[in-house]
């Protein structure tokens, strides 16, 4: 009885104070190793994203090329700064010359707005204040603004506030980009290391099923989401041009915007339509045309979103529809990835637990009726 009490003393005093310090020397490690890393969280998921998302391209560029894998993610990545940032470069170059050219007149007295065309009027709900308004400002501009200036001070807040929050999301999605090339270029390894943090956290084999279930997961959530989005704009655009629609660029960088996150691209299709008719100085026929054309565009995303969502993913595509949104609620656009990856990871696993219990329950079975049967094997 002594020895017991002596070996309990040895165990609260000694080896339970021994766990608690290394319990929290490794808290402590894991809550300085979050602080460095938090403030690059979102460049790094970000970067993981399009590297999981663009390593097929790259995977086939690289065989074009004699299996240079930093070779071909590096062109691929120049390509993607080139095409996405030459745009956005000489966009916003022409917006901020377009600006002080407007705060020019502006200070000079000399701007000058065009009188609205009386169909404005005839809009729905907006109309005559709208046509009320732009008229107050055309007909005598600094009154207008002497009489408005809280208003358009709050709004001049709001619309700097969002192209700083806009060229901010550019400048991570270039510096993603660029983090996502280093991750393809050695892309083989770094599967291999994913998939032994699945193993660890799982067994070997369910680990395996589980990284490549996150991995398609993610193109899914791109093709049936961004790619989506961009297909869909792609059509509106081109629609907008040939209608005479003003700001038809912008117009489609909204669509895809509202497509990205889930919303009808019906909301901004619809009143174009409004525009062609009341606006428009098109025929009757070219409008019927039009309209149709963009009614079919705005809702084509009901068509494409089942042919891609979820496709080459062991889980529903409700599934995966469902986790997009609700992380995008939470996370913002990154969580469309994050929240379609963790349901489904969870629908997988649940699942493989509901059928590991119909398995025991198969076996169970066997043995009770093996027992019940006299001739079994198992009656000696």
């Amino acid at each position: 009885m002594a020895l017991e009490i002596s070996t309990l003393r040895r165990i609260l005093s000694h080896d339970l104070m021994d766990t608690i310090i290394r319990i929290g020397v490794i808290a402590l490690l894991v809550v300085v190793c979050i602080g460095v890393v938090a403030p690059f969280a979102p460049l790094l998921l970000w970067g993981l994203i399009l590297a999981v998302a663009l390593y097929p391209i790259q995977q086939a560029l690289a065989r074009r090329i004699g299996g240079r894998q930093g070779l071909a993610a590096t062109v691929l990545v120049l390509v993607g700064l080139l095409v996405i940032g030459t745009p956005v470069v000489m966009l916003g170059g022409s917006f901020a010359g377009y600006a002080h050219d407007i705060y020019t007149d502006f200070q000079n007295d000399t701007i000058t707005i065009r009188k609205p065309a009386p169909s404005v009027a005839e809009l729905p709900v907006i109309g005559e204040r709208l046509y009320a308004g732009w008229n107050a400002a055309a007909d005598d501009l600094p009154a207008y603004v002497k009489q408005n200036k809280a208003q358009l001070q709050n709004m001049s807040v709001r619309v700097l506030g969002a192209a700083a929050s806009t060229a901010g999301a550019v400048a991570l999605f270039l510096g993603s980009l660029i983090i996502a090339g280093i991750i393809m270029a050695f892309g083989a390894s770094g599967t291999e290391v994913t998939q032994r943090i699945f193993g660890r956290l799982t067994d070997p084999v369910r680990g395996v099923s589980l990284q490549q279930l996150s991995t398609a997961t993610v193109r899914s959530v791109a093709n049936g989401v961004i790619g989506v989005a961009f297909i869909q704009a792609l059509i509106l655009g081109v629609g907008f041009i040939l209608a005479g629609i003003p700001a038809a660029g912008v117009l489609a960088f909204i669509v895809m915007i509202v497509g990205i996150v889930q919303l009808p691209a019906l909301i901004i299709s619809l009143p174009v339509i409004g525009y062609l008719w009341w606006g428009g100085d098109g025929s009757t026929t070219s409008n019927v045309i039009f309209t149709i054309y963009f009614v079919v565009a705005g809702m084509a995303d009901n068509v494409l979103k089942p042919m891609l969502l979820g496709r080459g993913v062991d889980a529903p595509m409700p599934v995966i529809l469902i986790g997009a949104i609700g992380g995008m609620v939470t996370s913002g656009i990154i969580g469309l990835f994050l929240g379609a990856v963790v349901l489904a990871v969870g629908y997988q696993v649940f699942m493989e637990w509901v059928d590991s219990a119909g398995e025991d329950d198969a076996e169970l079975a066997v043995e009770t009726s093996g027992l019940a049967d006299p001739e079994s094997p198992g009656i000696a």
